[in-house]
């Protein structure tokens, strides 16, 4: 027979944290805490394996799954001295899902279960508590109707707010026992009008439905999201953790809270989180009441009047303070706490290592290795590669004029500005067309996952530092103010108001997450100071990668940024990119639409003096450095005209050409296929004029750069899309010409060697032959995965993401590389090339040079170095170092 439970409870567990793959991380942790002692109620996790077993067996299960749940709900009777189903001493269970990696508000919950109309008398009757009894109850059926039953919440809120009104309060905890009991029957009434059936009676029946609604959670499209935006695996599967209930919502005596062992925002080595007495877990997680502080301190930051737990409850905040130091030192991490106060009396309902935002989670991984909790390693090892470019968000310019319309929690840190949306579709919309929104909600769901993702800031009115807002947008790395009660939203009018001030949908609003300030219109951004911390972690990681980082970078300012972010060079110097500027531009499209050499020669002199003067700035700025520059690669249709006016303007410039002419030129030079067709190294070799002024331009800005710093340039010539070794030899051959001609006419001698583009299949195929001609390969795996996939990258995206959605692709192999093909190829370029040159040097410049996971194969791989954009050079240190250390472990 196979354990498909795990039973936990009385300072015993059958599993424990070491089993998150099968017990969730939720289960495994419950059961962990209960053997070392700490106060959790008795339950039981149903495993992964049964989540799996479902969707492998037709939405099944296995059939030895009911006697061991069964079996269990018996211990869990025995442990509690209650009995499920039983009027006089009923037990009540809440139904949770448990991932194995956190995934906080994804799938669902069900509370309170285990009421009906009999058993709700009987709680009353124990604890001599008509509004706790009915309150469980009318949660329970608005719980267990939305996420068993599939009825929409809004219908039951819109009447919990009409009850209100009814009564005339404004605060949920006002109603009285009579109103909640009305509002239970208005509940059932509505759930039999909305799906034809009574609310179920029989516990039995209630747990079996609750177990498959919490399993088929773990494909509803929010979590489906999640895992994609957070790189989760799809067939990991939930597990299911049934437990004891114990009531925040008894009286006055009673809370539920959600606590940090650090500060999740800053890192700081303060105890951080909210309460609220008399409540269930549910009201501070969905931000339905705004919650108190834990302690006096932050308190005092927030400046509230309402006591904090550290006042109103002091011998309970003392004991939780005890169990915060137990549980960090035990995890050796910082963790989210979910407990529950009932009758003075603390239980701990999960904990797992909390989210927090990347500044928190390099302090806390410095401070950490520092109080020899964790190793130098293991603090590298901590730190998400991707999530360093939180830290490169923008910040608000101090010196700029700041028009503060409200002020909220500061629940996610970071600047961000842009157009008001209220709705999350709107904003997925929006930013497929590169508009830059503010996410503006009452509270966010778990719904508006994909719209938070794709929004550049949120602001809730509701909710607090835990709410839903809080914690999902700090694991996003998206600035948040949440709770910013004064605004009142309107999503029917679509405006915002604070007192006669209203603000409109598409008006532009500016956030800052780090001090809760929400500006009207849009306030100037700057870059971020990294903090001694994070200076710390990066010389860290430096010290136990292998791979070098280089930066792609075009001009000298991008040059100087990829310096200060630690980079080790440019791997890839784009020289069209020099031509786009509008100065530069119509010289550029005088050389294209020349008819003969001489014409072509006298608009490529003027590119010779500009592009000189480029590379002596870049060589100057990256002195010391290597330098790759890349020879003319895009197609030549990129930089034709496309308007009358351009066309008029052009033909201003060339005399005695009309317009009509250049179009003819301009579309003769047409190609059905121009990614492949004429460029890089073809269009070089059709007009070698352009090699020669490129090399020109290059070598001399060398030897110009020696004679002003009195040391080498490390200059890298790169020839774009090879296939052939003829056509590298035959370039090669033209740039050592130029070399010899400014060697007689200065008696210099550059310093430079040459090297490719692997990026086309045949290339990587004939790498032996190209490496009598090459000093390195730079792998371009841009183009060597649309030309290994036959697929145009600009394309793709109409196609991939349904490939993805139905399992034809795990992952977009234009962001992490394909290493079954792709991957190879690269292989196969790397051992052939060293067969004919041992000391090859061996890089990467595509996009894939900063993404973690494909970092992880380069260096396997054995490649010297990769290539990323300026801001991802702190990602890719990083990631270089984790694929070390990961090898090592």
């Amino acid at each position: 027979m196979n354990k498909w439970v795990y039973f936990f409870g009385n300072g015993k567990a059958e599993g424990d944290g070491q089993m998150s793959a099968l017990l969730g991380g939720k289960g495994a942790n419950l059961a962990e805490m209960s053997s070392i002692g700490l106060p959790v109620p008795p339950g039981f996790t149903i495993t992964t394996d049964v989540c799996k077993y479902y969707y492998s067996n037709n939405a099944s299960y296995p059939v030895d799954l009911q006697e061991q749940v069964e079996e269990n709900i018996k211990k869990i009777d025995n442990a509690t001295g209650m009995k499920l189903g039983d009027p006089n001493n009923p037990l009540l269970l809440s139904i949770r899902s448990g991932a194995a990696v956190s995934m906080p508000g994804m799938m669902d919950t069900v509370l309170n279960l285990g009421l009906n109309d009999v058993i709700v008398e009987g709680l009353v009757k124990k604890h001599g508590n008509a509004k706790f009894a009915w309150d469980c109850y009318r949660r329970f059926i608005q719980m267990y109707a939305t996420v068993v039953m599939a009825v929409d919440a809004g219908v039951f809120e819109d009447a919990f707010e009409i009850r209100k009104d009814v009564v005339g309060v404004s605060d949920d905890s006002h109603l009285s026992a009579q109103d909640l009991k009305k509002l239970v029957h208005d509940y059932k009434s509505l759930l039999k009008e909305k799906v034809g059936k009574s609310f179920p009676q029989d516990p039995t029946q209630q747990i079996w439905k609750g177990i498959s609604a919490i399993v088929k959670s773990w494909h509803n499209p929010r979590a489906q999201v999640y895992r994609k935006l957070h790189g989760h695996k799809e067939d990991a599967g939930t597990a299911v953790n049934i437990q004891t209930m114990v009531f925040g919502n008894m009286g006055e005596d009673c809370a539920t809270g959600v606590a940090f062992t650090r500060n999740p925002s800053t890192g700081e080595d303060v105890f951080y989180g909210e309460f609220l007495i008399n409540a269930q877990g549910e009201d501070i997680v969905a931000g339905i009441r705004t919650p108190q502080q834990l302690t006096v301190s932050e308190n005092q930051k927030r400046t509230s009047d309402r006591p904090s737990m550290e006042e109103s409850m002091p011998e309970t905040f003392e004991q939780l303070c005890k169990i915060r130091r137990v549980l960090e030192s035990h995890y050796a991490d910082m963790q989210d706490i979910e407990f529950t106060i009932q009758q003075g009396k603390l239980y701990i309902l999960q904990t797992r290592s909390g989210k927090r935002t990347a500044h928190a989670a390099i302090k806390i991984a410095h401070d950490m290795a520092h109080e020899q909790l964790i190793s130098e390693e293991e603090a590298i090892l901590r730190i998400d590669p991707n999530s360093l470019d939180q830290i490169l968000h923008p910040v608000l310019d101090s010196k700029a004029k700041k028009n503060v319309l409200a002020k909220g929690l500061p629940a996610s840190p970071g600047a961000a500005t842009g157009k008001v949306v209220f709705c999350p579709n709107e904003a997925e919309d929006l930013s497929k067309e590169g508009i830059k929104t503010i996410l503006v909600r009452i509270e966010t769901s778990p719904e508006d996952i994909k719209g938070m993702s794709a929004s550049e800031g949120i602001v809730t009115t509701r909710g607090g530092m835990t709410s839903h807002a809080a914690v999902v947008a700090r694991g996003m790395g998206r600035p948040c103010v949440s709770g910013a009660s004064n605004l009142q939203v309107s999503y029917k009018d679509g405006s915002i108001s604070v007192g006669e001030k209203k603000i409109l949908k598409g008006d532009f609003l500016t956030i800052d997450g780090s001090t809760g300030e929400i500006m009207l219109g849009r306030v100037p951004l700057t870059q971020p100071q990294f903090s001694e911390e994070f200076s710390q972690l990066m010389q860290w990681a430096d010290r136990h990668r292998t791979l070098k980082v280089r930066t792609n970078a075009d001009t000298p300012i991008d040059a100087k940024i990829s310096r200060n972010f630690g980079a080790e060079g440019i791997g890839l110097c784009r020289t069209e990119h020099m031509f786009f500027a509008e100065d530069r531009i119509a010289i550029m499209r005088q050389m294209i639409l020349s008819v003969g050499v001489r014409e072509r020669r006298q608009a490529l002199e003027k590119i010779l003096q500009m592009q000189r003067q480029d590379f002596e700035k870049i060589f100057l700025e990256m002195q010391g450095l290597p330098v790759t520059v890349r020879l003319l690669d895009p197609p030549l249709h990129e930089f034709l005209p496309k308007s009358e006016e351009e066309y008029s303007q052009l033909a201003s410039t060339m005399d005695g050409i009309g317009v009509d002419v250049l179009k003819k030129r301009s579309h003769a030079l047409h190609e059905f296929n121009p990614m492949l067709g004429c460029r890089g190294c073809r269009l070089l070799t059709i007009y070698p004029e352009i090699c020669e002024v490129q090399a020109r331009a290059i070598l001399e800005a060398t030897i110009k750069v020696r004679q002003k710093t009195g040391s080498s340039v490390l200059c890298e010539i790169m020839i774009p899309l090879v296939s052939l070794d003829t056509e590298l030899k035959t370039l090669a051959h033209s740039i050592q010409k130029i070399e010899k001609d400014i060697q007689k006419a200065t008696g210099e001698t550059p310093s430079y060697t040459i090297g490719t583009m692997i990026e086309l299949p045949r290339a990587a195929l004939c790498a032996d032959k190209i490496a009598e001609t090459a000093d390195f390969f730079s792998f371009g795996t841009n183009d060597l995965t649309q030309t290994t996939y036959g697929i145009s990258r600009d394309d793709a995206s109409r196609f991939l993401t349904q490939y993805e959605k139905h399992g034809l692709l795990d992952e977009d192999p234009f962001q992490t590389l394909d290493s079954e093909a792709v991957g190879e190829l690269i292989k196969i370029a790397i051992e052939r090339g060293k067969r004919t040159r041992k000391d090859i040097k061996l890089g990467i410049c595509g996009e894939h040079g900063g993404d973690p996971r494909s970092i992880m194969f380069f260096h396997a791989a054995g490649l010297h170095y990769v290539s990323c954009s300026p801001f991802r050079v702190p990602v890719a240190r990083l990631a270089a170092a984790h694929a070390a250390l990961k090898v090592i472990k």
